[in-house]
């Protein structure tokens, strides 16, 4: 099993900062799903910046959802540099 979410915060450009239970934290880029069926609903800014953590995955007020191992596998680790965060890969 994958490692679980226990924090989410939003990002422009419809970016999540994901931390999971190993302390490992990732960028999911979610504007690949924004033309998806129900998934277009968080094209609205202020839908998406109203995602949080829900029971080692994540959730937003509409109860739309992403599977946390889709989060893990897809998402890309973060490294720190001394004047921003990027994204690894």
């Amino acid at each position: 099993m994958n490692p679980r979410i226990i924090a989410v915060e939003p990002l422009p450009d419809f970016k999540l900062s994901l931390t999971f239970t190993n302390q490992e934290r990732k960028i999911f880029d979610v504007s690949a799903y924004l033309n998806i069926g129900v998934f277009t609903e968080l094209a609205n800014p202020a839908l998406f910046n109203q995602v949080r953590a829900f029971n080692g995955s994540i959730i937003w007020p509409n109860e739309l959802d992403l599977d946390p191992d889709t989060l893990y596998l897809d998402s890309h680790p973060v490294s720190f540099s001394s004047s921003s965060v990027k994204t690894a890969g």
